[in-house]
């Protein structure tokens, strides 16, 4: 979803808020004029002296007295209001405004302050300040921003991360609430009910935010030529400083990003989209796995790193372009940073435009970096097992230079007839090292395997009670024992099989652990991850791939 979009649904959002809050005002004044109790404020039997009809003092039907008062209460609020018992008075963007002797059932500014001095039912105020001098029948609010009160509120006064400030002539029927902010309160000030300051703390009602709100996020740009944004450039000229400083100590990694991008953007690009769509879903595997909640900050702390990495690889290859080869002396990507800092600065003040270079630098910068440790990964894979294709193994050569080194023997051959005697009295041979050329294990038999494994875990689990809602944890546990330590579960030595690297090193603790997790993805799918051995012509199910390990049937010698 575009920044554009954002906006728009966040508008609507309080707009439908603003409408909510006049329409609740309209239904209390409503149930107000309904109600007979509330005829007797003063308020309302002054509207109702100047009633036309004649109502005979004397009459003694109770009844006929209390219709014909709510008569002349409904008559006064018409003739009160004269015409303008409906009518809201709502700015987006702008302030709202209501002159002494208007009235209004709600006045309400959304990225701006509502100001009252005649009256009306409620004042509310988005990322703007409220203040009432003339009287409200319900409420003054007043979010990211603070609320002055120099008049009668019968309601409550209310301010959310901003201040309350009550004049000599304020009269408050109801509560004084301030969340995240401080009451200010003159002595000749009434409150009828009580006063609550929430976390107490003088913010200054976020002027600076709401500056930026108005003239930077509703224009669609990160910056802005305007007063009050003067911690907003300094953030931004910060994180210029931060990227020079990447470039300066991290040079070579930064010219190999930018050499990345510039001749591989599509598959670039690509990286970004997959990596933004599939590191949720890493966050909630781990997540399930439970033992994975302790990675999930290191993770999202590398998101994080790449992301800013991103930006300085990105601003390089701009500053890059524009001085380019004419400029040799300039050559270092820091100062490549420093001139595609400039000219993004200058285009973050562009409405609209600025938000999109923003974000497009952000994605493009990290599937810069993903796509760069990719490669990287592909060179080192490619580099160990390029031996193997060749046909040489590290045992082998090993062999052939200790016999090459050793002195010849002073002894003949041995007879024929000796051969069988002298071998029948040596040590059994030791059998083969199992390498990813041996014969693959198939779905079937790897199946077979599982559920011996599942059967000893649900044995052991059973005996432990107090653990047993623990089975695929301590299943994955198991496996990644079992795996460092012999290469192959209880369920694999029954069967002859093996777990292996395709570079043909010895399995490790850290290619145990992510396979064990690695099955939790298999599993997470129905199922998918373990059936695609039957399908994949490597016979790999996800784990295996993710980890780069077979599983392979060596020769059984019991």
């Amino acid at each position: 979803m575009t920044t554009p979009s954002l906006q728009r649904l966040m508008i609507a959002f309080l707009l439908v808020c603003a409408v909510g809050v006049a329409g609740r005002a309209d239904s209390a004044g409503a149930a107000s004029a309904a109600d007979p109790s509330h005829q007797a404020s003063p308020g309302v039997s002054g509207a109702t002296d100047d009633s036309p009809d004649d109502v005979d003092a004397g009459d003694s039907s109770r009844s006929d007295n209390r219709f014909d008062r709510l008569n002349r209460t409904k008559w006064g609020r018409h003739r009160a209001w004269d015409g303008h018992q409906n009518s809201n008075l709502v700015s987006i963007g702008h302030d709202s405004t209501l002159a002494a002797g208007e009235h209004a059932e709600s006045v309400v500014s959304i990225f701006g302050s509502s100001t009252s001095a005649g009256e009306a039912v409620t004042v509310v105020s988005i990322f703007g300040d409220t203040k009432v001098t003339g009287s409200a029948e319900d409420a003054a609010v007043a979010v990211f921003g603070n609320t002055t009160i120099d008049g009668k509120v019968d309601g409550d006064a209310v301010a959310v991360l901003g201040n309350v400030e009550l004049g000599p002539h304020a009269e408050i029927g109801g509560s004084v609430v301030s969340v995240f902010g401080i009451v200010r309160r003159d002595p000749a000030a009434i409150v009828h009910g009580g006063v609550q300051n929430i976390f107490g703390a003088d913010f200054g009602a976020f002027y600076g935010l709401r500056t930026w709100i108005t003239h930077c996020l509703l224009y669609g740009r990160p910056l802005g030529l305007v007063s009050g944004l003067a911690w907003a450039w300094g953030l931004a000229l910060g994180f210029l400083a931060f990227y020079v400083c990447l470039a300066l100590l991290c040079r070579p990694a930064i010219d190999r990003c930018v050499q990345t991008f510039e001749r591989q953007p599509g598959q670039t690009l690509l990286a970004a989209i997959v990596a933004m769509l599939l590191w949720p879903v890493l966050l909630v595997l781990l997540c399930v796995t439970v033992i994975g909640i302790a990675a999930v900050p290191f993770v999202m702390a590398a998101i994080v790193c790449a992301v800013l990495f991103g930006k300085a690889v990105m601003l390089a290859w701009i500053g890059g372009r524009i001085t380019g080869p004419a400029a040799p002396q300039f050559g270092h990507p820091a100062f490549a940073v420093l001139v595609g800092g400039a000219v993004v600065l200058a285009l973050y003040v562009v409405p609209v435009l600025g938000f999109l270079v923003y974000n497009l630098l952000g994605i493009l910068g990290f599937g810069a970096v993903v796509y760069t440790l990719i490669l990287a990964g592909r060179a080192r894979q490619a580099a160990k097992v390029e031996p193997a294709r060749a046909g040489v193994s590290p045992a082998s050569i090993d062999a052939t230079a200790r016999s090459s080194i050793a002195p010849p023997s002073a002894e003949p051959e041995p007879a024929a007839s000796e051969q069988p005697q002298t071998a029948a009295s040596a040590a059994p041979a030791a059998p083969p090292p199992a390498t990813a050329s041996m014969p693959r294990a198939g779905f079937w038999i790897r199946m077979a395997a599982l559920l011996i494994d599942i059967l000893l875990v649900g044995f052991a689990m059973s005996v432990l009670h107090h653990v047993v809602h623990l089975h695929l944890l301590v299943l994955a546990a198991y496996g990644a024992v079992m795996w460092k330590l012999r290469g192959s579960t209880v369920g694999g030595i029954v069967f002859d099989l093996k777990v292996v690297r395709l570079d043909g090193r010895a399995v490790d603790w850290e290619t145990a652990i992510v396979r064990a997790l690695g099955c939790f993805l298999s599993l997470a799918v129905a199922g998918l991850g373990f059936i695609w051995i039957a399908f994949d012509g490597a016979n790999q199910a996800w784990h295996d791939k993710i980890a780069g390990t077979v599983v392979v049937r060596v020769p059984s010698h019991r």
